[in-house]
């Protein structure tokens, strides 16, 4: 039997943000956003902030074990680490982070060129840990000074340089949409169409899917932690039955 997906379609792991040092004295990740999805954040240990630009402006929430927090699509945002900062993170629309949602807030001589932010977004799969950890921290202080760009501008010029950007990652995002649907119809939407007709069961007085109870155990992905865009992810796989 296929074990059950984690609840509502969503993803679930486990970040330790980085703690090297960004090029405006900052420790932390790569300031970035999510065209399709929103994430949250569930802070497990250490201190620090998650700095955020939306149509509002610019702001930073500190961070504390058991605080929770999320945001929608568009919301640039970034991790800074204060000291220990870990964090369990819950994406909406499993599947579709991982197939390239997210966009960095690099320059925009960069974010105009997509063979020039493709090299700029890559992290070679095969490539010795200690050379993905710098291309990692190349990638952070790119975005970085692409975000003050991009902060300064809204600051200048109120939503409008917001939008802006968020035209740049759309186009950026626009060829993988496709794949996109197939993740989604077979993920999120699949869901949603597994509790409609539960519902219809438990309408007419039939248990449907209770009758197929399991519980579902996980392991976590061997190998090192891999390197994301805020920090070290740690993800999960169910345990064979």
């Amino acid at each position: 039997m296929t074990p059950p997906r984690f609840p509502g379609g969503t993803s679930v792991s486990d970040l330790r943000v980085y703690d090297s040092q960004a090029p405006d004295g900052l420790h932390g990740g790569s300031p970035h956003l999510h065209t399709a999805s929103s994430e949250a954040y569930i802070v497990l240990g250490g201190a620090g902030e998650v700095h955020t630009l939306t149509p509002e402006g610019a702001a930073a929430d500190p961070l504390a074990p058991g605080d929770v927090l999320w945001f929608s699509p568009g919301t640039v945002h970034r991790l800074v680490n204060g000291g220990g900062l870990r964090i369990a993170v819950v994406m909406q629309n499993a599947g579709l982070p991982e197939a390239g949602d997210a966009v960095f807030t690099f320059p925009r001589e960069v974010l105009a060129d997509p063979e020039a932010y493709a090299r700029a977004a890559h992290l070679p799969a095969d490539a010795p840990e200690d050379v993905r950890a710098e291309q990692a921290r190349a990638r952070r202080d790119l975005a970085v000074r692409g975000y003050a760009q991009l902060v300064g501008a809204v600051r200048a010029r109120g939503p409008a340089a917001l939008h802006e950007f968020h035209r740049r990652a759309a186009a950026i995002v626009r060829p993988r949409v496709a794949r996109w649907r197939e993740i989604w119809r077979e993920g999120v939407a699949e869901e949603a169409e597994l509790t409609r007709r539960q519902l219809d069961a438990l309408a007419g007085g039939d248990p449907g899917i209770m009758e197929r109870a399991a519980v579902v155990r996980t392991e976590p992905h061997p190998g090192p932690r891999r390197f994301g865009m805020c920090g070290r992810l740690r993800t999960r796989r169910p345990t064979a039955p």
